[in-house]
């Protein structure tokens, strides 16, 4: 029993070690949550696309990734042009919006653009891959039959817990964004964090 403990924790806190960090997933999801626009579905998209890839590590499709770089480079180019464009977006909003509305009060964006956006930021991300589908695969070696399941339920189950807290904890902050600067600093960290993120792709 201890060991299959062992092993989940092992999943458990390497996988938030890796997705704690801010990038442009976690931003475009606190935002969201700011903004309590379909952060359920954002949560759980978010939260699945990590449980596939994180599966697809552990039962050996890290290697194929290894073998065809073109993989890896094509979400690269492809992130990198995807991110810039958002940036630009946020920054356009931070210029020329003044959010005055609590968040709540807003109109929600269409559910299927905001699903695809979301899925945009998980699935052209490379670094999404070296994470999830290269490190955690080639960690997952070294255990063996059940103990790599349980390796890879514990770093599911991080990933669940981390987005669907990100999420609902973001209108914890939503009194201090009724003010329309908050919202514009927001907006200009967003676009710094993901145009950041798109050099460092470009430049390998």
């Amino acid at each position: 029993m201890m060991n299959a403990m062992e092993s989940i924790l092992s999943g458990f806190f390497l996988s938030l070690s890796l997705i704690i960090a801010i990038g442009a997933q976690n931003a475009f999801v606190l935002k969201q949550g700011l903004k309590q626009h379909h952060v359920f579905w954002v949560c759980l998209v978010c939260a699945v696309s990590d449980a596939v890839l994180i599966f697809a590590g552990t039962t050996g499709f890290g290697a194929a990734v290894e073998a065809f770089p073109e993989i890896e480079s094509a979400a690269r180019y492809g992130g990198a042009l995807f991110l810039v464009a958002y940036s630009g977006k946020s920054f356009l909003s931070a210029w020329s919006t003044s959010h005055t509305l609590k968040p709540e009060g807003e109109i929600p964006g269409a559910l299927w653009k905001t699903i695809l956006t979301c899925m945009a930021f998980t699935w052209l991300n490379p670094h999404v891959y070296l994470d999830t589908v290269v490190l955690l695969g080639a960690i997952s070696v070294q255990y063996e039959g059940a103990a790599r399941v349980q390796f890879g339920v514990g770093a599911i189950t991080a990933s669940f817990i981390f987005f669907f807290s990100l999420g609902y904890g973001a209108r914890f902050l939503a009194p201090v964004f009724q003010q329309p600067v908050a919202w514009k600093i927001l907006d200009v960290a967003v676009g710094l964090i993901m145009f950041s993120i798109a050099i460092s792709l470009v430049r390998g």
